[in-house]
């Protein structure tokens, strides 16, 4: 067997999947873990809309405007009590500040990058891991700009201002008034806060999800028993319903559950008596796509004994 309970558990987590389910899945796919939500999901046995990278890693998430630049910066550490821990919270938010002075998204420039109170961000984080006790990384950091406008930052559930775990940049690219565009962008963060879209657009969402997403719905149009060309119709169908949910513009507003994100901006626009362009956006997850190890203890237990 190439899987063990814990699998089952971890995939059934995952997925809303029976138990026995998820045990055919992991023998069919030899205990891949990936393999096996794709399974379950070509037998339309999970719940495609659970993501399969859960918030595990702990940390926060920061966020940082000035004029018309934004950035997000994601710090992990292992547990949520260093969150809460006052000289943590300052390393992020200070962190942040430094990563807006810098050009581009490149995280070993900004762990190189002179700290405020001396030294450099890496500097400062080692010594934090030594003085805090526990393991601390900064992950990853998103700048985005416009030329004319406004970057809105919002923070769902914050811990402390700008601090929290999902942190949301919005850039309005216009030269609406800054009231109209901050109340566009206020709705239009708490949105992307809520749908977690994958791009701004079709265009933009990543291509080996979108055939990974076209080999799951080949495997279900195949057990349909249609004829080929239906088959490729209902292919098609799927593929393009994914790319419609999952690209901002085309979302659908969770606001009033029934218009597309591209005519909440047009319609902004005709409002404010000028053309508003949704630019870009950041949305950073806390822990987002990292899986955390997590050990049964009574099984740890039980083992040693054994062993």
């Amino acid at each position: 067997m190439a899987y063990t309970a814990a699998d089952v558990k971890a995939l059934r987590e995952k997925t809303g999947a029976g138990m026995m389910d998820c045990k055919k899945a992991l023998t069919e796919t030899d205990g891949d873990m990936e393999a096996a939500v794709d399974f379950l999901r070509a037998k339309g046995l999970a719940a495609a809309a659970k993501k399969s990278s859960r918030t595990a890693a702990e940390g926060l998430v920061g966020v940082a405007v000035s004029g018309t630049k934004g950035v997000a910066v994601e710090v992990n550490s292992e547990t949520d009590f260093v969150a809460k821990n006052d000289q943590f919270q300052d390393f992020v938010r200070k962190t942040t500040e430094v990563a807006l002075g810098l050009a581009g998204d490149d995280v070993e420039a900004l762990k190189a990058a002179a700290y405020p109170d001396g030294g450099s961000v890496g500097e400062k984080l080692t010594g934090n891991v030594a003085t805090i006790g526990e393991n601390q990384q900064v992950r990853r950091m998103k700048t985005v700009s416009v030329s004319q406008g406004v970057i809105v930052p919002y923070m769902h559930n914050a811990a402390a201002p700008n601090l929290g775990k999902i942190g949301v940049l919005v850039a309005l690219e216009s030269d609406a008034s800054a009231d109209a565009l901050e109340a566009l962008g206020k709705q239009l963060a708490m949105h992307i806060a809520a749908a977690f879209p994958q791009a701004l657009t079709a265009e933009g969402l990543d291509a080996e999800i979108i055939e990974r997403e076209r080999s799951i719905a080949r495997e279900k149009a195949a057990e349909s028993g249609k004829p080929e060309n239906v088959q490729e119709k209902m292919v098609d169908g799927a593929v393009a319903k994914y790319a419609k949910e999952n690209a901002l513009l085309s979302q659908v507003f969770v606001m009033d559950n029934k218009t597309p994100i591209q005519q909440v901006v047009d319609q902004a626009g005709k409002e404010a008596g000028t053309k508003i362009v949704l630019k870009d956006y950041v949305r950073f997850q806390l822990g987002e796509g990292i899986e955390k190890e997590e050990s049964d203890f009574a099984a740890e237990v039980a083992a040693a004994v054994g062993g």
